[in-house]
């Protein structure tokens, strides 16, 4: 089976093109193919597969063979992929998603695209929708929320999943392997949740790190940057454009208030290309 590796901000995916390749399970392949120690290593896999609603469809596998509806990285990787190997000569395409149809749009410079800029639609903030659970149709910002002994306040958003943002001003002291997996799997989430930890340093640039739902702490999350983002505006923290600064590189993100989307732009690398006997 014929593979190629990328990474976004030091977010990595093992990419399988199934319009070429078969898999027969995804939960087995990911978990196998996403160890560090006996596979490829990655956050996830990515998938290239039909659509009958958009130019492609891309699936997403968590490292513990659960799918997600949507990777932010992921999707800038996968557009990337379809450029440069053929697939499409179109800048701008439509993907479908588990979080619907998105729409990612290429810089092209000398034939390649450094950077991908994505619509990633409009962030949901309804509890019911997110989902979190005791705040029905209201949004849940500046909420507490308490974890063994502690106590936290929380702004919620999906963007196509869900995730939990809280903002702290020491970001460098917060123990993120302990309180990710306690927050990812509290009773308020009936899905789960991805955590990001956030540290304002002006009005213009957040630092955030990462427990990403399913794969643990990550170097970045592109889903992740634009709730933070979004919980920001909400919080009257920042303006409307940012830089959110990752473990493992940048990303630009920015909420229109035209539309009410959320773009993200950052860059998408190929790592390596390989194949892996089945």
């Amino acid at each position: 089976m014929k593979f190629t590796k990328w990474q976004g901000c030091g977010n990595d995916f093992v990419l399988v093109d199934g319009m070429e390749e078969s898999i027969r399970d995804y939960a087995t392949f990911a978990q196998k193919v996403c160890d560090r120690h006996y596979g490829v290593g990655a956050d996830g896999v990515l998938v290239v597969l039909p659509s009958d609603t958009a130019d492609f469809r891309m699936r997403i596998f968590n490292t513990d063979g659960s799918e997600a509806e949507m990777c932010g990285n992921g999707i800038r990787c996968f557009a990337r992929y379809l450029h440069d190997y053929g697939r499409t000569e179109k800048k701008e395409f439509t993907v479908e998603t588990g979080a619907g149809i998105l729409t990612p749009f290429l810089t092209i410079e000398d034939g390649q695209a450094p950077l991908v800029t994505v619509d990633m639609g409009e962030p949901v903030l309804v509890g019911d929708d997110i989902p979190v659970s005791g705040f029905g149709k209201e949004p849940v910002i500046h909420a507490p929320i308490s974890v063994a002994g502690q106590e936290f306040s929380m702004t919620c958003v999906s963007m196509g999943n869900p995730h939990c943002v809280i903002f702290t001003d020491r970001m460098e002291s917060v123990p993120l392997e302990k309180w990710g997996p306690l927050l990812e799997s509290h009773p308020m989430f009936p899905h789960r949740t991805n955590v990001e930890f956030a540290e304002v340093q002006d009005s213009q640039k957040i630092r955030m790190r990462v427990w990403e739902r399913g794969a643990a702490i990550t170097l970045a999350c592109g889903t992740g940057s634009c709730a933070t983002l979004v919980a920001a505006v909400l919080n009257e923290k920042t303006e409307r454009k940012a830089v959110i600064e990752l473990d493992g590189g940048m990303l630009i993100v920015e909420w229109m208030e035209e539309d009410n989307h959320v773009y993200m732009t950052g860059p998408a690398e190929l790592v390596f290309e390989g194949e892996l006997e089945c």
